[in-house]
C-alpha cells in the first residue's frame, strides 16, 4: 500500500483479471509527490521507476503538471507498425497530463539507440538457441489424417482442447498442412450460405482433404488444369534457431509451426512439438529475468512505445477502427469480423466500452459439442449464448488462472506484459483503464515479436 503524508496507509486492491496487479486511484494536486510501498511488513520502492533518496529513505516520485504545462512525449524512431489492425499509419504520440488534479500516466521517453540495443541482445539470444529447446519433458501432439471427415476432426479438436492440428497424408508419407479454428469458421459460414454446395449432411462424410481442396478453389488458388496449387507446409526443424522459428510464425501469420524431424532423405518424418510464440517468449523472459537492466526497453510503459492496437483517441484519424462488439451482437457478426478484419479475437464490451469478455477464433470449436453447429443459426445466436455454450467445454485454451481473458494497464512496463503473455494459453492482453475496465487496446504475441525483432 502507498503512504499518504507519511502518516496513513492507503490500501490497494487486486485488479480484476490481473490478480498479481494491485491498484488504487488517488486525487492529487499538481506538483511533486513522493511515494513508497508497505508490503508484508516491509518498506519497498518500485525498482522500475526513478528512485530518489530523502528523509524517508529511498522513495519514488511523480510530477503532475498543470494543464498549461502539458508536454507531448513522442516516439520518433522509424519502427514497424503496431499490428495488422493499425488504427493509423502515423507515429504514435502519447501525452502525459493532469486534469482536475487526477493522476494520469506519465511516461518516459526512450532513445532509438536503447531500442536497438535491446533488439540486438534479444536477437542474439534467439539466434544462439534452437527449436529443440522448446520441447517439453512430456506432452502430447494431436495430428489428424487428411481422410478424416471434417465433422469428426472438429470433434477431436474440441475434445482434446486444441485449436490447431497438423495434417498427415498417409499416401504421401508426409505432413501436408494444418487444420485450424479458422477452417471451422469458414465451414460454418459456408453451411449458412444458401448458395453453398456443402450441406450439413455432406459434412458427415466430407473429408479434410476435400475441404482443403474446396477452400483453395474458393480462394482462387487453382492451376490451369483446375487442380489446387500445392502449398508447402510451414514447419521448423529441431536445429532451427528460435529467431528463425519466430520469424516463420510472424511472417506467415500463423499461430504455431510444427517441429518435424526427418531422415536425411526426407522420409519418416516425426512430429515432435508445435512451436508457438508463447514458448519462445517464455525462453526470453527466463533468460533475462535477472538481467533485465541490460534491456532498457523492458522498463518502458507499453503506452510509450508503438506496440499493440489502440482505440483511436478523439481527433485521431482511423483508417481501420478498433473492433469491439456487444454481448447481444450475433455470432455471425463476430465470425465476420474475425475473418474479414483478419484478427484473432474481438473484445466484448458493455455500453460504456468496459470489458465483459472476449470472443476468439478458438471459441468456435465449442459448437462441436453435441453437434450444436447443426442446431443453431449463426444470425440468431448471440455472442453471449455462444460463450455460455462453451463455458463447460473441456478445452482450457485461452484460460489462465480461471480467467478467460487477461488484462493489463497502459502504465504496465513491457517486461510485465511479456511475462503474462508467456503463460500457457495466453495469446493476448486487453489493455484497460484502471478501475473502469474501459477497453483502450489489445496486445498480442505477434505484436510483441514484431516490435522486438524490428
Amino acid at each position: 500500500m502507498p503512504i499518504s503524508s507519511w502518516t496513513e496507509h492507503i490500501p490497494m486492491s487486486p485488479m480484476e483479471g490481473c490478480p498479481t496487479v494491485f491498484q488504487v486511484i488517488c486525487n492529487l494536486t499538481p506538483g511533486y509527490h513522493q511515494y513508497k510501498f508497505y508490503v508484508d511488513g516491509e518498506w519497498q520502492h518500485d525498482e522500475h521507476q526513478h528512485p530518489v533518496s530523502g528523509g524517508y529513505g529511498i522513495v519514488n516520485t511523480v510530477f503532475l503538471a498543470r494543464q498549461t504545462d502539458v508536454v507531448p512525449v513522442v516516439f520518433t524512431p522509424e519502427a514497424p507498425g503496431r499490428s495488422n489492425m493499425d488504427v493509423d499509419d502515423n507515429t504514435f504520440i502519447h501525452m502525459a497530463s493532469s486534469s482536475d488534479g487526477i493522476l494520469h500516466e506519465a511516461v518516459q521517453g526512450i532513445s532509438e539507440a536503447d531500442i536497438e540495443i535491446s533488439r540486438e541482445r534479444i536477437a542474439l539470444f534467439l539466434s544462439q538457441h534452437i527449436a529443440y529447446e522448446l520441447l517439453p519433458e512430456s506432452g502430447k501432439v494431436v495430428a489428424l489424417d487428411v481422410n478424416l471427415p471434417v465433422k469428426q476432426a472438429f470433434h477431436v479438436l474440441y475434445e482434446q482442447g486444441v485449436p490447431v492440428a497438423p495434417l498427415w497424408d498417409f499416401s504421401r508419407g508426409h505432413f501436408v498442412g494444418v487444420l485450424t479454428a479458422i477452417d471451422f469458421i469458414l465451414i460454418l459460414r459456408e453451411l449458412g450460405n444458401h448458395g453453398s454446395n456443402l450441406t450439413e449432411e455432406e459434412l458427415e462424410t466430407h473429408t479434410i482433404l476435400a475441404w482443403k481442396d474446396s477452400k483453395s478453389r474458393l480462394s482462387g488458388q487453382i492451376d490451369g488444369n483446375g487442380g489446387a496449387y500445392p502449398r508447402q507446409l510451414i514447419h521448423a526443424e529441431p536445429c532451427d534457431s528460435l529467431k528463425d522459428v519466430a520469424l516463420k510464425i510472424v511472417q506467415n501469420k500463423v499461430s504455431t509451426v510444427p517441429i518435424i524431424h526427418s531422415s536425411p532423405d526426407g522420409s519418416f518424418p516425426q512430429l515432435l512439438h508445435l512451436a508457438s510464440l508463447s514458448g519462445i517468449l517464455k525462453c526470453i523472459c527466463r533468460h533475462f529475468k535477472h538481467s533485465s537492466s541490460t534491456l532498457p526497453i523492458l522498463q518502458q510503459p507499453i503506452s510509450s512505445i508503438p506496440l499493440g492496437t489502440w482505440v483511436p483517441r478523439i481527433g485521431e484519424s482511423s483508417s481501420r477502427p478498433f473492433a469491439m462488439l456487444r454481448q447481444n451482437a450475433s455470432l455471425s457478426a463476430a465470425l465476420s469480423l474475425l475473418v474479414q478484419a483478419d484478427v484473432s479475437s474481438v473484445p466484448i464490451v458493455d455500453d460504456s466500452h468496459s470489458l465483459i469478455d472476449i470472443y476468439s477464433r478458438s471459441d468456435i470449436t465449442s459448437l462441436a459439442k453435441d453437434r450444436a453447429y447443426a442446431q443453431v443459426s449463426l444470425d440468431e445466436m448471440s455472442i453471449r449464448q455462444a460463450l455460455l455454450l462453451g463455458q463447460d467445454a473441456h478445452s482450457s485454451s485461452g484460460i489462465c488462472n480461471g480467467q478467460r481473458y487477461q488484462m493489463c494497464l497502459p502504465s504496465d512496463p513491457l517486461h510485465k506484459v511479456m511475462e503474462r503473455l508467456a503463460n500457457p494459453g495466453v495469446r493476448r492482453l486487453v489493455i484497460v483503464e484502471a478501475g473502469s475496465k474501459r477497453v483502450e487496446g489489445i496486445i498480442t504475441l505477434t505484436d510483441v515479436f514484431r516490435f522486438l525483432l524490428g
